[in-house]
């Protein structure tokens, strides 16, 4: 009787045990944001020759008043080079042009590509060259400054628009972002920009701003910046491709998805996979940025070409290592990240 006592006391033990241990395995292993530690920036992650970092006080957007990272940069990155954006000739190859971003696909502006226009947008007004194939870019800052103006000249139509690097060399641009992010009890989402939606068939009177957050004016407080890459450039708002093509104009990307205007600097509109990036020791997506919610902006794949899933609507999702972060959207998509989960300085 003894004996079978002690195996039964033994027996609850062990049974209390495991009902313990698995209790705990789940909270390990539990994904909710409220279990993990946040991540704050890193600010050893941005390239030194690039930008100009010290920290300041700051308001965010919800009121709090914190830290922040002020980040000085000139807009030009150190870790490639800017450029191509136009072919000279319809007989020039890929290395000549940049890309051009349309319905979720990349495409090489060659000569090829400005010269089936008209059949690739089905409209017959696109000529963007002479006789002898050679395409109409502008040459000189004037001409960029007048292509890139909301009210475009119809001059400048069928103009291939490219910007240089030496029409910016005396800009710089200052960002604030929280040290260690904020989350908001309700998340900033950016206006969006309609899906394969038909293009106009004339030139517009007014032209969308680039900065523009990338819906009507007036609508939304958000700010029109998604973030900053490790190199110092802007991740900027969907560029405005409707109303770049509805004044019969094209302005390409270079093949790290970025270009030029004169007020703006340097900035992207896609990533690519060439700008500085992290590699992480997991496999995870590369670092290659911070949001201007100081959330990380990590690339759309993994170092095994699968793209993350299970992200929310703002393109975000939370794990263990990172903590709350964002994976870019495919740069077909002209597109970093649909909004912001946590406060942004003011």
């Amino acid at each position: 009787m003894k004996r079978f006592n002690i195996f039964l006391v033994v027996m609850i033990l062990v049974s209390m045990g495991f009902t313990s241990c698995t209790s705990c395995s789940n909270d390990d292993n539990s994904n909710n944001a409220s279990d993990i530690a946040v991540v704050s920036v890193n600010s050893e992650h941005f390239a030194t020759d690039a930008v100009s970092i010290t920290i300041v006080p700051c308001t965010l957007s919800d009121g709090t008043k914190t830290d922040c990272y002020q980040i000085i940069t000139n807009s030009t990155p150190s870790d490639h080079q800017m450029g191509p954006w136009c072919p000279d000739n319809i007989a020039d190859g890929a290395d000549a042009g940049g890309i051009w971003l349309e319905n979720g696909e990349v495409y090489d502006v060659d000569g090829a590509f400005v010269e089936n226009m008209a059949a690739f947008y089905e409209d017959d007004n696109w000529l963007m060259y002479d006789e002898n194939g050679d395409i109409y870019v502008t040459d000189t800052e004037q001409d960029c400054i007048n292509a890139a103006n909301p009210a475009v000249g119809e001059e400048y139509e069928n103009f291939c628009v490219e910007c240089l690097p030496s029409y910016i060399t005396d800009i710089s641009q200052t960002y604030l972002i929280p040290i260690t992010p904020v989350i908001q009890d309700k998340p900033t989402l950016f206006l969006s920009r309609p899906e394969g939606g038909a293009r106009p068939e004339k030139p517009r009177d007014v032209r969308e701003p680039e900065g523009h957050a990338g819906g009507p004016p007036g609508q939304s407080n958000a700010p029109s910046t998604r973030g900053i890459a490790l190199n110092g450039v802007e991740f900027s708002a969907p560029a405005p491709v409707d109303n770049i093509l509805g004044a019969y104009t094209l302005a390409p990307f270079d093949d790290a998805g970025g270009h030029i205007n004169v007020h703006q600097g340097y900035h992207y509109h896609a990533a690519t996979g060439v700008s500085l990036k992290v590699e992480q020791e997991d496999g995870h997506a590369a670092l290659i940025g911070y949001a201007l919610d100081g959330y990380g902006i990590y690339e759309n794949k993994n170092q095994e070409g699968i793209a993350a899933l299970d992200l929310d609507e703002l393109r975000g999702h939370t794990d263990i290592t990172r903590g709350y972060h964002y994976h870019v959207d495919s740069a077909g998509n002209n597109n970093f990240i649909n909004g912001l989960k946590g406060a942004y300085a003011n």
